[in-house]
């Protein structure tokens, strides 16, 4: 049964990096999006490259003199886009270029050893694949992946690939460092909402880590097509780090919003368990990624989320007779059976869902 399953996998997989090591001189009609889902590059039709996107210095959290003016801007950002980059975060740049290392080793593996790993099964701990789903995707993105479970990572990590040797100490370094960031990050946004900076600790440390490794590889018509569609995370918090520009968020206008690469920076986007928690006072954000001819990107999303099976509503202390929860709870295992059992998941977001009707 096992020999069937990858046999029908092999006979529809071809990478993205496979076509762009052939050579391919324009992307296959199945990459190609309807023309108003097109990212429009080049062009300021529906993007803004000037609008200033917040980055704040982690630092200041460390220092109690400044540590309120640190909670206030990351109140401002979660407000306003849902998403700040960090500057001064504590993981070591030589942690995050270990990892990037160890991608590019792992997406230059051949195809063979890579298609060990493969599954479309959003259930499995460990899984390679390209698009998004490539046994039900309608319209293919231009985007490798491999992901992962990665916390406890002593669970994990002895189903992580084996191939480079170098992948699970170095990929494990850098999980570890992110699990601790977003501790940090999540007791700041707590107490950014008025809430005890512990709101969210207890839940957090038996919580799920998935980090999904992107590789976009240098595509022939970056125009017509997207590495990843408009969409925003399941979890609590996505911390990204990337090789280069390439992902666009939403603002509050609907235009799409390029971010900008900032060396040693990471990204801090919030998901829909946030916007929950937080009775729609913090958005999640929306957010796509465009592909480009030249190079490669890669980037490392690692995806915090409470326990599988803990349902997450809005806080409390944040509801009174003024402000009704507008949000049904949820769990990661919800998220995931609706996307299993929802071809076009893509269509309705998961957390438009769960609101609550005002009438």
């Amino acid at each position: 049964m096992e020999e069937t399953k990858k046999s029908l996998l092999d006979d529809s997989f071809t990478s993205a990096m496979t076509l762009t090591n052939s050579g391919v001189p324009q992307v296959p009609d199945r990459y190609v999006l309807p023309p108003a889902q097109r990212p429009a590059l080049g062009s300021s039709i529906g993007t803004r490259d000037d609008t200033t996107l917040p980055v704040i210095d982690l630092s200041l959290l460390h220092q109690p003199l400044l540590r309120s003016r640190a909670i206030h801007e990351i109140n401002m950002a979660c407000k306003e886009f849902g998403f700040f980059q960090v500057i001064n975060h504590g993981i070591p740049s030589s942690v995050v270029k270990d990892a990037l290392d160890a991608a590019t080793q792992f997406f230059d593996l051949p195809v063979e050893e890579k298609m060990l790993l493969v599954s479309s099964d959003v259930h499995q701990p460990v899984r390679y694949g390209t698009s998004i789903n490539h046994s039900t995707d309608k319209v293919h993105y231009w985007r490798d992946f491999i992901k992962h479970y990665s916390h406890p990572l002593s669970k994990w990590i002895d189903m992580w690939p084996s191939n480079p040797p170098c992948y699970k100490d170095k990929v494990g370094k850098y999980a570890e460092a992110t699990h601790l960031l977003h501790k940090q990050l999540l007791e700041a946004i707590s107490e950014s909402l008025g809430l005890e900076k512990n709101y969210l600790q207890e839940q957090t440390e038996e919580g799920s880590q998935v980090i999904a490794v992107n590789c976009y590889p240098a595509c022939p018509e970056p125009e017509v097509t997207l590495g990843m569609p408009p969409h925003s995370d399941f979890g609590s918090l996505t911390i990204l780090l990337q090789s280069s520009e390439g992902l666009q968020i939403m603002d509050a206008n609907k235009n799409w919003v390029c971010v900008p690469y900032i060396e040693g920076a990471l990204i801090v986007q919030l998901g829909d368990q946030v916007e929950v928690m937080s009775n729609g006072i913090y958005k999640s954000v929306i957010h796509r990624v465009t592909v480009n001819k030249h190079v490669n990107r890669l980037s490392f999303a690692s995806l915090h989320s409470l326990p599988l099976h803990k349902k997450i509503s809005p806080a409390p202390e944040l509801l009174d007779g003024n402000n009704a929860a507008a949000y049904g709870e949820f769990s990661f295992n919800d998220f995931l059976n609706y996307i299993s059992s929802n071809d076009d998941f893509l269509q309705e977001r998961f957390i438009d869902t769960l609101k609550k009707s005002s009438s």
